[in-house]
């Protein structure tokens, strides 16, 4: 029987090429229609909005941090897979126990590259899987910095401001940019007070999990004159399925508009 190993070292024995899947994390439900896999993924979340088709075919399973297990009883899945950060310990651990579960672990691009190649493995897509990697790869490579010091904020959430720390994958994003991550002396998503965004001499409102909009940026900008406060697309910045081939593209438009 094939076993693979996930993210976070688990060993997941699977008889056959799965039939039946269940995506639990959004970015990923995007890579298995990339990876051409529209007729044996049967579940998704109601946070799994790409594609648009999917959106509204596929049966939803309840949310990333509230998983319907009953639903996806009814669809028998094969494989399920999930993410550490995105979706609840517990649950995950529940659902194991009945399903064979692929969890993933994402703080990088080396680590969503991996990612990409374990689900072509699992999936029987592996030539797929690793022509997106090289492409993706590539994309990166030719992602030109125009900045290197500059010190950059993101948030991710407000009522209280929250920010990323140098553990995660969008601050990772932000390096590959030439951007440098005001907090990244700190670890997974702090909570911040308004006098501490000062540092900043760039800063970023993302899209989500937040819907940052011009009005919030008109609301910092009276606290902070001196920086540049910019609304960006927090997908670009921290989908890491195949998303990630149009993200550089992204950076050099973002990056080349900053004054």
């Amino acid at each position: 029987m094939p076993a693979y190993i996930d993210q976070l070292g688990h060993v997941i024995e699977l008889p056959a090429t799965p039939r039946s899947i269940v995506s639990l994390v959004p970015s990923i439900t995007e890579l298995l229609y990339t990876l051409q896999l529209d007729d044996r993924v049967t579940g998704i979340t109601k946070f799994c909005i790409h594609p648009e088709s999917w959106f509204r075919q596929k049966t939803r399973i309840g949310g990333t941090k509230n998983i319907n297990t009953g639903a996806i009883r009814q669809l028998e899945p094969d494989l399920i897979i999930a993410n550490k950060e995105e979706n609840v310990k517990e649950q995950v651990s529940a659902l194991a126990e009945e399903f064979p579960v692929f969890t993933t672990d994402i703080n990088n691009l080396d680590d969503a590259l991996e990612m990409i190649e374990q689900i072509g493995r699992i999936t029987g897509t592996a030539h797929r899987a690793s022509f997106l990697v090289s492409q993706i790869t590539s994309a990166f490579m030719n992602l030109k910095k125009r900045f290197y010091n500059i010190k950059t904020g993101y948030l991710i959430w407000r009522n209280p401001y929250m920010t990323v720390g140098k553990d995660t994958f969008i601050h990772d994003m932000l390096t590959r940019c030439g951007l440098t991550n005001v907090f990244g002396d700190m670890i997974r998503y702090p909570a911040i007070d308004t006098w501490q965004l000062a540092r900043c001499e760039l800063l970023l409102l993302s899209s989500e999990p937040y819907p940052f909009q011009q009005k919030h940026v008109d609301e910092l900008q009276a606290h902070l004159p001196d920086t540049r406060i910019m609304l960006v697309d927090g997908q670009m910045f921290s989908w890491y399925g195949s998303r990630l081939l149009n993200a550089p593209a992204y950076f050099s438009r973002l990056l080349q508009s900053i004054p």
